[in-house]
């Protein structure tokens, strides 16, 4: 099962844990799994209708879902996954 890392902001969610492990063969199996194992991300990670939040980044080792396969990336046992806040700047 892939290590999924958790920002900051984040983790007050999940009893203070910097990374958890989540079941999942696929980035949105992973995704779903976190927050039905920690409810208070429900809307935090993904939108109402399952799709990722626009403004999370997430990366499976060094490579950001997006330009992927999104939430259907395939994930294997030693894979990292990075949850990480957009951060916006002016």
């Amino acid at each position: 099962m892939p290590d999924v890392r958790l920002p900051t902001v984040l983790r007050p969610h999940a009893q203070g844990k910097s990374t958890v492990v989540v079941p999942g063969d696929t980035v949105g199996e992973i995704l779903r799994g976190l927050v039905e194992g920690y409810p208070g991300m429900a809307g935090q990670v993904l939108t109402e209708d399952g799709t990722l939040h626009r403004f999370v980044n997430v990366y499976v080792n060094d490579d950001d879902v997006r330009y992927l396969e999104g939430l259907d990336t395939k994930v294997a046992g030693g894979d990292t996954v990075s949850i990480l806040p957009a951060v916006a700047g002016g």
